[in-house]
Order: C-alpha cells, then sequence, then structure tokens
C-alpha cells in the first residue's frame, strides 16, 4: 500500500492563493456592468407616411409583455394599505431618452406606453432624401437607410421605468411609400435629333428621363408617346440600378425636305394604384444630309436687250433651287463649254446670284440671238442645265428717259438707308420723260420691297419714291428695285435702284446653348479645357462682334477667353469636396451702347476611384459570451467610402480565420460560423479587408479583437483525493487542529465561475465530527482528541461548489480516514469500503467569506467600466495561464498519484453508491 506525501500548510496554502483571490476582484466590476445592460429590447413598428395625428403606431406595454404581479401577489398587496402598495407596486413609466425631434413626428403616452402619430405628418420622401446618411441611436429620431436601400426608419430610446420593470427600449418605425409624388421630368422642353437617313430601328436615348421621389413600383415604370406620328415608338431599357430610360425608336423613312420636325408630348406612369403621370414636349428635329441636287424651274428663258443698253445693264438672272440646308445647298453656277467665247465676252455671269449683266457696249456687228447654256453646280451632284436665249433689238427710236433726283444717301448708284427708319420715308423723286416729245410715257415700280413709286402733284411726270414700312436689318439687308418706263411704240428703260440698309445695334448676343451642362472627371489636369461657348449677334461689323465673361458668381479657378469663348479650369476639382459648379457667363457685343446676353453653366465633377475605403474606427473590440451561437450577430464593421457609384461600394471580408467567422458585406455585420468554447480559446484577433469596386480596387484593413467572457459552463473537477475507494491512516496521537488531508479541485471556468467552495455534507464512522474542512482551502483537519471509541473507518461526503450564475455547478467526492494505530487487515477495510453506506446528507451550503461586490451602479458609471473592461480582461488571460502553470506543478509534485483513478460523482438525494470502479486504497500518517 502506497503512502502520500503530507500536505502543505494552510499559511501556505493561504499565499498560494492570493492570486486567485486576486482575479476573482477583476472580474466583479465587468460582469456587474454588463448585467445592467442585459435588458435592452429591439421593436420594429411599420406605418404608411403621410398619416394624420392621433393614429396608434404600437403599445410599448403589451409588446414588451410588462404584465402586473402574479394574483397570489396581488391578494396579498390588497391586505396592505394603498399607499404601502402604491411603494411597492409602482405604475409603469414610459419616456423618450432624449427629447430632441421626437414630438415633431410621435408622441408617447408616459403611463400606457402608447406610441401615437403627431401633428407633423411624416413625408417619407422628406426624411429620407434629407436624413439617408446612416442612423445613429444617440439622438431621439434619427433617419436610417438600413436594413435596405428602400427602407426609412424612426429610431427612437425609450426608458421603461420603475427599476423592477427597468428597460432600454431601441424602437424602430419603418416609413412604408405610398404613391403620393408623380412623375416629372427635369425639363418641359425635351429636343431629340435624328439625321434623316436614319435607318429603320434606330434607337436614339431620350435625355432627361422623368424622376419620381417614390420607391419600387410607386416609382417611373413607364413612357409612352401622345402621338407618335406613324414614323416612331418608345422603348424603355432598366439598368442594373434600376433606372428606367426611354429610347426613341425611328420605325419609319425620314424625309427633312418633307418634314423636318415632329412634337409630341412624352407621358411618364408609375406603378401606383391609381397610376400617377408626368408629361413633357418631346420635339423631334430632323437633321439634314445631301440627299438633293439643284434644279432650274425654267428649261429655257427668253430675254431681250435694247441695242443701246449700257455696260452693267442686268440682262437676265438664272436661279436653281437645293432643297438641302447650309454648305449642302450651296449653289455656283457658270457657263456651259458649249457658249460661245464672244458671248461669254459680252455677257457677264455672276457665279454666286446666277445674274447676267451686259459687259460690253452692243456694236453693229454683233450678233442679234445668243444661246447662253448655264450650269448649277452643287457638292457631289450632276450640274442642271438651263438656257438663257437673249435677242438683242436694234434701237430705231430713242427710248424714255428716267432722270433720278435722290433725297436719301446715295453713292455710285446704291441707295443708304438706315433700318428702322419711319414709315413714308422718301428715297428720290423721278422725272418721265420722251426725248421725242412725240408719244405719252407710263412708269411703274418693278421689284419686291417695302417700297412704293407714286406720282407727285400737282406736277406732271414727276414721281416720288418712298418706304412703306419699316426695314430690319437682320431679315434683309440688300434690295434691288427699278424702275421701268415706257411710250406708246412699246420701248421700254429700266433704272435700277439698288437699297443698301445700315445696321444699328438693336439685338443683343444670343447663346446658342443658354443652359451648357458639361462634365470633367475629378483630378483633371491644370487648365483644362472644358467647352467653348458660341453665341451669335445677329447685328454687324463691330455691333456684331462678342465678346464673353465670367459672371460675378464663377468660382476665380475657371477662366473664360474674351475672344475665343474657351472655357477652362485652372486647379484639379475634387468631387468629394464639391460635386457640382452653376455659374453664369456674358456675351457682350462692340455696340454703342453695348447689349449683353446671359448663360448658365452647369458643370458635374463625375468620379474617379481615388479614395480608399476608411473603417469607423482603426481597431475594433467586442466582447462575447461563450458558446455563443453560430451565426449570431457578434458586431457591426462600420466602413465608408467618399467615391459615388460603383468606386464607393464596398465589399468586405474576413483574411485571417475565415473558417470560423464570416460577414456579411451588405450590413457590415460579423459573426461566427460556429459555437465559441472560452476554454479552448478566450480571445481572437481578426483582420477584416475592405475592397471598393473601382477600377483599379482600392482596400484598407482593420484589426477585430474578439474577448470571449465566461458563463458557468464546467463544474468544478477533484484531483485529489483521486477515488472514493482510497482511504488515509489517521494516528490516534494527531493533535487537534492539525490537518489530516486536503480536497484539492480546479474549475475551468474564470472569475466568480471559477471560486470552489468545499463543504462536509455526509458523515459516518465512530466520530466523524471530529473532523471540519476549510471552504476556502479545502484542508481537512481534527477538531478535537482521538479516543479509543474513534478508532475506525471515518467516512466524509465532501461537496466541491463553485460561485457560478446564475447557477452554481458542483462535484463530490467520498473521503475515507481509517484512525488506528497501523493498518494490519488491508481486506477487512477494502469490505468496508465495499459497503454501501448509509449517510444522511446535509443541505447546509459552504460558508465562504466573500465580500459583496455587486452594488448598485449608475448608468454613467458603466461607460469607464467598459473602457478598463478589455485590459481587465488581457490581464485575466494572464492569470489563467499562470494557474494552469500553477496546476501543472502542483501534478508535478504529486506525480505518484495514478492518473487513471477518476472521481466518482455521488448522488446528494438517495441511498449513496459507493462501489468504485477500480480499488486503490491510500492511507496517510501524521508526523
Amino acid at each position: 500500500m502506497g503512502r502520500l506525501s503530507r500536505p502543505r500548510s494552510s499559511r501556505s496554502r493561504s499565499r498560494s492563493r492570493l492570486p486567485h483571490l486576486f482575479l476573482l476582484f477583476l472580474f466583479v466590476g465587468p460582469f456587474n456592468c454588463l448585467a445592467s445592460y442585459s435588458r435592452a429590447t429591439e421593436l420594429l413598428y411599420s406605418l404608411n407616411e403621410g398619416l394624420p395625428a392621433g393614429v396608434l403606431i404600437g403599445s410599448l406595454a403589451e409588446d414588451l409583455r410588462l404584465v402586473p404581479r402574479a394574483p397570489g401577489r396581488q391578494d396579498q398587496l390588497s391586505q396592505l394599505p394603498e399607499r404601502a402598495v402604491a411603494e411597492r407596486n409602482p405604475p409603469l413609466s414610459f419616456s423618450l431618452a432624449s427629447r430632441g425631434l421626437s414630438g415633431q413626428y410621435v408622441t408617447l403616452d408616459n403611463r400606457s406606453g402608447e406610441l401615437h402619430t403627431s401633428a407633423q405628418e411624416i413625408d417619407r420622401e422628406a426624411l429620407c432624401l434629407e436624413g439617408g446618411g446612416g442612423a445613429a441611436w444617440g439622438g431621439s429620431i434619427s433617419i436610417s437607410s438600413s436594413p435596405s436601400s428602400d427602407s426609412c426608419l424612426l429610431l427612437l430610446d425609450v426608458l421603461v421605468l420603475p427599476q423592477e420593470y427597468f428597460r432600454f427600449v431601441k424602437v424602430k418605425i419603418a416609413i412604408r411609400d405610398v404613391n403620393d409624388n408623380a412623375p416629372q421630368f427635369p425639363v418641359s422642353q425635351i429636343s431629340v435629333w435624328v439625321p434623316e437617313n436614319a435607318p429603320i430601328n434606330t434607337r436614339l436615348a431620350i435625355e432627361h428621363p422623368a424622376m419620381d421621389p417614390d420607391i419600387g413600383t410607386n416609382g417611373v415604370q413607364t413612357y409612352r408617346l401622345l402621338d407618335y406620328h406613324r414614323m416612331f415608338t418608345l422603348d424603355v431599357e432598366e439598368n442594373e440600378n434600376g433606372e428606367r430610360t426611354p429610347y426613341l425608336i425611328v420605325m419609319g423613312l425620314l424625309d427633312r425636305e418633307t418634314q423636318d420636325q415632329y412634337v409630341s408630348i412624352i407621358i411618364a406612369e408609375d406603378g401606383g394604384s391609381p397610376p400617377l403621370l408626368g408629361s413633357a414636349t418631346l420635339t423631334i428635329g430632323i437633321t439634314d444630309i445631301n440627299d438633293n441636287c439643284p434644279l432650274f424651274a425654267d428649261s429655257q428663258i427668253n430675254v431681250t436687250v435694247f441695242g443701246n443698253a449700257t455696260v452693267g445693264t442686268p440682262v437676265a438672272a438664272v436661279q436653281a433651287v437645293d432643297r438641302d440646308l447650309g454648305t449642302n445647298a450651296q449653289i455656283t453656277y457658270s457657263y456651259s463649254q458649249k457658249v460661245p467665247q464672244a458671248s461669254k465676252d459680252l455677257f457677264h455671269l455672276d457665279e454666286t446670284t446666277g445674274v447676267i449683266k451686259l459687259f460690253s457696249k452692243i456694236g453693229g456687228s454683233v450678233l442679234q440671238t445668243h444661246k447662253l447654256t448655264i450650269l448649277a453646280n452643287g457638292p457631289g451632284c450632276i450640274p442642271a442645265v438651263t438656257t438663257a436665249l437673249v435677242t438683242i433689238i436694234k434701237v430705231i427710236f430713242r427710248p424714255p428717259e428716267i432722270v433720278p433726283r435722290y433725297i436719301a444717301n446715295e453713292v455710285d448708284g446704291i441707295v443708304y438707308l438706315k433700318e428702322l427708319e419711319p414709315i413714308n420715308t422718301p428715297i428720290a423723286f423721278f422725272t418721265i420723260r420722251d426725248p421725242e416729245g412725240k408719244y405719252k410715257v407710263n412708269c411703274y415700280l418693278d421689284g419686291e420691297g417695302p417700297f412704293r413709286l407714286s406720282p407727285y402733284k400737282p406736277y406732271n411726270n414727276e414721281y416720288l419714291l418712298e418706304t412703306t414700312k419699316l426695314m430690319d436689318y437682320e431679315l434683309q439687308q440688300f434690295y434691288e428695285i427699278a424702275v421701268v418706263a415706257w411710250n406708246s411704240e412699246g420701248f421700254h428703260v429700266k433704272k435700277i435702284i439698288k437699297v443698301q440698309l445700315l445696321d444699328d445695334n438693336d439685338n443683343a448676343p444670343v447663346f446658342l446653348q443658354p443652359l451648357q451642362e458639361l462634365t470633367i472627371e475629378e483630378n483633371n489636369a491644370p487648365n483644362a479645357f472644358l467647352t467653348k461657348l458660341y453665341a451669335t449677334d445677329a447685328d454687324s461689323g463691330e455691333r456684331g462682334q462678342v465678346s464673353y465673361f465670367l459672371g460675378p458668381d464663377a468660382p476665380s479657378y475657371f477662366s473664360l477667353d474674351s475672344v475665343t469663348g474657351i472655357l477652362t479650369v485652372s486647379t484639379q476639382l475634387d468631387r468629394e469636396e464639391k460635386e457640382k459648379y452653376r455659374y453664369t457667363v456674358r456675351a457682350v457685343d462692340s455696340g454703342k451702347p453695348p447689349r449683353e446676353s446671359v448663360a448658365t453653366v452647369a458643370l458635374t465633377v463625375l468620379d474617379k476611384n481615388d479614395n480608399s475605403p476608411r473603417f469607423i474606427n482603426k481597431d475594433f473590440s467586442f466582447f462575447v459570451p461563450e458558446n455563443f451561437p453560430g451565426y449570431g450577430e457578434i458586431g457591426v464593421i462600420s466602413v465608408t467610402d467618399a467615391d459615388a457609384g460603383q468606386n464607393g461600394w464596398v465589399a468586405l471580408s474576413v483574411v485571417n480565420q475565415s473558417d470560423i467567422f464570416v460577414i456579411d458585406t451588405g450590413k457590415g455585420m460579423l459573426r461566427a460560423k460556429v459555437s465559441l468554447d472560452r476554454e479552448q480559446q478566450s480571445s481572437y484577433t481578426l483582420w477584416v479587408e475592405a475592397v471598393d469596386g473601382g477600377e483599379p480596387a482600392l482596400s484598407s484593413t482593420a484589426k477585430i479583437t474578439i474577448l470571449l467572457l465566461d458563463i458557468n459552463d464546467n463544474p468544478p473537477l477533484v484531483l485529489f483525493p483521486q477515488s472514493n475507494m482510497s482511504y488515509l491512516l489517521v494516528l490516534p496521537s494527531t493533535l487537534p487542529g492539525s490537518p489530516v488531508t486536503e480536497v484539492y479541485a480546479v474549475d475551468k471556468d474564470t472569475g466568480m465561475n471559477a471560486v470552489i467552495a468545499y463543504s462536509i455534507i455526509g458523515r459516518r464512522g465512530p466520530r466523524p465530527e471530529s473532523f471540519r474542512i476549510d471552504p476556502k482551502t479545502g484542508n481537512i483537519t481534527l477538531e478535537e482528541a482521538l479516543l479509543q471509541t474513534h478508532y475506525g473507518l471515518h467516512r466524509l461526503l465532501v461537496k466541491v461548489s463553485d460561485h457560478g450564475y446564475p447557477e452554481p455547478l458542483h462535484s463530490t467526492v467520498m473521503v475515507n480516514l481509517f484512525v488506528n494505530d497501523t493498518v494490519s487487515n488491508e481486506s477487512y477495510i477494502e469490505s468496508l469500503l465495499r459497503k454501501e453506506p448509509e449517510i444522511n446528507i446535509e443541505e447546509k451550503e459552504p460558508q465562504i467569506s466573500i465580500e459583496p461586490t455587486h452594488r448598485k451602479i449608475e448608468s454613467g458609471s458603466c461607460v469607464p467600466t467598459l473602457v478598463a473592461l478589455s485590459v481587465i480582461s488581457l490581464g485575466s488571460i494572464t492569470l489563467v495561464t499562470g494557474m494552469g502553470i500553477y496546476i501543472c506543478l502542483r501534478r508535478g509534485k504529486k506525480h505518484h498519484r495514478e492518473d487513471e483513478n477518476l472521481e466518482v460523482q455521488i448522488p446528494l438525494k438517495g441511498k449513496i453508491d459507493l462501489h468504485m470502479r477500480e480499488r486503490k486504497p491510500m492511507a496517510i500518517s501524521n508526523i
């Protein structure tokens, strides 16, 4: 039979347990603080926007199941005075944690806990568009864009008192959208340009699609045209962001010369019930292509000229028509190569106007008839052909004479008039007479224009040429008319009058686009080109010369060339600093006084992926109780990206420990795939990477520390004695107060869950009361002197219990003490051990002097405690490690104890089963 070494003294054991007591006090504060947060509750309500005041949202008392006390308790209270009942069962009180703006949208009944809508009507679009930047629980009301991009939440913090019903309730009110907004186009006039040769099924995006503040099916769903003109149809495409863009589709052959413009009404319709509509005017302009060639109206014209006509006299004018526009319609005139050179020398053809004039004096030997073949040339076209047949009439008698006397300013046969001259402005007097004096002469005015030739009475053969209406230089600058005189013999004579209007500064410059919508990518190069402004002035000369200037509201880093109209920006633009710029530019002419017009420049800075995702903290720490369920929510990792669109989309992933932890990219919620056991690993360190959606992508990382909080899930483990069938020899000469043996146990938990108390709950033997166990150390000492009658086997049932919350766990072990001078008959002792003892269980709990540390902690004191919790927890890891080393050293000192003897749990009710799986008697001599 082996002998066990004597246990250490109680003084040395007390010193060895000082670290355990220190560990106990370190954990008292944090766990008490955490307990104050254990009654937090979250409620979720939903309601439609636009409800009137007084609509019930929900009852906090009913939804939190805050019911009165049990009926039996109420009967007892009914016998108490009314004041005492009020003190013992005070009424519930509901209040908002902070006032702020809560009364603006909801009202809370402090007694019933009912939540109603207030007089302020809730407008979901106003709330979410203004406050959709993320929710914060610190305020009374906040706006949140989570949990989904389509949700709008009002967040409230509600306190429920008195203390016995205390709740800290987080109330979320989801605002549901109703179809209260009609689609609206940003502009009332929308223009789309289509080339006339556009093939069928050509698709053209219509800019400025309609916008609807409502969401989902209440937003814009479809577009249609009020009149498709049998030439067009509409299609709607939806991009990955859910935005719908209308496309104009060409369904027929277009011809600008037939119709150059189509006007219809575009209608946007949402998906509400009933649907709401928005409309704008859609103008479809048809642009020109060179699909027409010049054409003459007549294939031949016949003209006559008198033989005494003066050089420069217009003989005829040919005009071809090209139905195209601009450069596509430019026409030049030329003689055919078939025209004889003599005819070309006699008659000059103006290649621009098509006017044929007498170029040289008609001689007697000149042919009487000239056939002039004229070509009209257009770009990329076969020339059109017409013929002017000119007949020269010999003059035998002198024709009538026309003698002009100009009133208006005339230089070299050209009369100059100012535009906007009043009506009936006189131009010239004409005297008509017959040189022969034989014939009656008549006259009339030939040509188009605002002119009138009338007899000037009382004189004969005197005529006055005057204006008939106001003239506008911008509409027509030049007029050519003729005063024609003929006599009774049929002789005609013409006097060509050329009228040139003089321009006045009566027109301001006009911008081609009064709203210049521009875009530029951020981080642009210095002095980057934005656009070239262009304004026209219908006036001529200096009055039509336009200079460009920035408006007073333009930032200093924008530059505008006054001559060319080139707009540049001198510095780099940052979209995150400012996304949109809007300012005015001026176009000023050089007239006296000058005239000007104003246009607006709207510049949008496009995003580039120049910002990495940013975590709100470099390090995140979370405290999680062990045995936390798999895929439970540990905490939210918040990250932002200043970029927009795809560049600002952030994906989160766990870099290490991904086999244990996973993170929700959308919400940033960190979860554990498996249940976590603090006894296996007390903390985890993760690295989370945030990657944006830019090209190339940018990323950043953050450190995550997860500390597991202990729960009482391990009962004490008895290490000594190793078996219920072992025994110790106690000599009768042992002095009272001497330690006899010990019960040694450990607990894998920490803090109060690992504080062990020892107690004797059952005794049997000649004088089992002679032995006492220390509840803190487990040392068993002799209390009184042993007598002859005390010899024999003493059996002590020891309960080893921890101080876990809410339910302490325990183990039991049987300590067998054989009082005798020696062990003379081992088989006898073993037979006694095999017998099932009749032991009465004592329900007395072990008494350990532990100072109470759970005191009332105000809510404000928990804040510094939580800050210190991380430091304390790290210290606890060190202490637990030291404890493990300490246990290993004890096992080293007791190396002769056999590991195969296992503790036998003895039930505390009923009979005690003391049958052992392996018998290993032991004895201790009290030296």
